[in-house]
């Protein structure tokens, strides 16, 4: 039996950094300051992008349903987590990396600095792409400049170390995206460019390297090029680490990396330019993989039966799409469906078995993009575009109904996560906290 593995430390919430004093609505702040939320990393609690619950917000309104924003210290990319009541974003400060820690109000704690930041040259892009994750015992980061570090929850540096250094630059077109993962003992990183690229565990005490292990399969021009985030399964009954990119899908041993199984051919042409950004999301035993460049009307999609061992692309890729896709947004799974937010804004429900969509629609038109990946919080999908655009859409009875549009007047690149009953949404300048005031 295959799933993806909850474990205490993926259960955590998304944050972010106060550089004045936070807008509050004091009334909500004061009801609401015992609310607890655990969202263990960019995805949530099993990787799915989706949480159970009520009295989720119908609207992201700035002037209707604010409960609190929080001036941010500069430009990142990141997806905030929230742990035992604290929030935690990644940030560039006074041109270094840092870690902020902000109370469940938007009122910071502390902000941890380390080396110098290396500032993110896609328009979109940052220093901080990389999203933290916490086991409730530390906050673990990791930034373009190469600086992977694990930080108490008071704001201590536990350890730090820069890869970079120890392995050599990175050799991507863009900035980097993936983010650090977790199992029982180890912080596991995955590095696929264009040059040497492996999977490799550090020790969660002390940094420590654990083990390191290749990964290089030759592709096309930039096919090779991974920004996707491994995920944490377990498979045959032990935990294990599922990472997609140089168009091969692969499960490594948790305990000594080792590679149990394979799955390539998600570029039978082999088109040049296809770098894997996407990660993939398991439903059931199926992993539902995106390949091509939907942003471009190339889109490529498929399902992938995690099962047998060994080289599996001949027999375990059991459906293909080739008219819908995704490139940049990672898909949520709510309830044994898959609901993908689209680039350029179309929405889908897709039955992860056989590939078949439940229903189509698309949010209104515009010439910007779909950064986010959306969440699906109790029926309710929320999603937002990179001009600020915030969506909220029912979809509790198997169809499509936008409820709610507004403008948050800044760029968002961030996913959208729960907090308590509230979400919270980071902006190129601030983080936003909505809610609705009778919860």
């Amino acid at each position: 039996m295959l799933s993806v593995r909850l474990t205490p430390l993926r259960v955590l919430v998304f944050t972010a950094f106060l550089a004045a004093g936070p807008l509050v609505d004091p009334s909500f702040a004061q009801e609401n300051s015992t609310i607890v939320a655990d969202w263990a990393s960019w995805r949530g609690s099993n990787d799915t992008g989706s949480v159970e619950g009520a009295g989720f917000p119908t609207k992201l309104n700035p002037d209707q349903n604010l409960q609190w924003k929080t001036a941010l210290p500069g430009k990142g990319c990141s997806t905030p987590i929230v742990s035992g009541g604290s929030i935690y974003v990644t940030v560039p400060a006074d041109g270094k990396d840092a870690l902020v820690c902000l109370d469940q109000a938007g009122k910071q704690k502390w902000i941890t600095k380390f080396s110098d930041q290396d500032a993110g040259k896609h328009r979109n892009g940052s220093g901080s792409n990389a999203s933290p994750i916490s086991d409730g015992d530390a906050v673990f980061v990791y930034y373009k400049s190469g600086t992977l570090a694990a930080v108490e929850t008071d704001g201590e540096i536990r350890w730090q170390k820069n890869l970079i250094e120890q392995f050599g630059k990175v050799e991507l077109y863009w900035d980097h995206g993936t983010s650090p993962v977790l199992t029982d003992d180890h912080v596991v990183m995955a590095r696929m460019h264009s040059g040497d690229s492996w999977v490799a565990a550090f020790d969660k005490a002390s940094g420590e390297l654990v083990w390191k292990v290749d990964r290089n399969f030759q592709t096309p021009k930039e096919g090779d090029h991974g920004y996707a985030t491994p995920v944490v399964i377990e498979f045959q009954g032990k935990p294990a680490i599922l990472v997609y990119g140089a168009e091969h899908l692969t499960i490594h041993s948790s305990q000594n990396g080792e590679m149990l199984w394979s799955c390539g051919g998600f570029n039978p042409d082999k088109a040049e330019l296809w770098p894997s950004i996407a990660t993939p999301v398991v439903a059931g035993d199926v992993a539902v993989v995106a390949a091509g460049r939907n942003d471009r009307k190339q889109p490529l999609l498929y399902g992938v039966k995690l099962t047998g061992s060994g080289d599996v692309s001949d027999t375990n890729i059991i459906w293909k799409r080739d008219d819908i896709g995704t490139f940049v947004p990672t898909p949520a799974v709510w309830r044994e469906q898959v609901y993908f937010v689209r680039d350029q804004g179309e929405v889908e429900c897709l039955n992860p078995a056989d590939g078949t969509s439940v229903w189509r629609e698309r949010l209104p038109k515009h010439r910007k993009k779909y950064y986010t990946s959306p969440l699906v919080a109790n029926g309710i999908l929320y999603a937002a575009r990179e001009d600020g655009a915030a969506f909220v859409v029912d979809v509790r009875d198997g169809k499509f109904k936008l409820m709610a549009e507004s403008e948050l007047k800044e760029s968002v690149i961030g996913s959208v996560i729960p907090l308590g009953n509230r979400v919270l949404l980071r902006g190129e300048k601030h983080l936003f906290c909505f809610g609705e005031k009778s919860n």
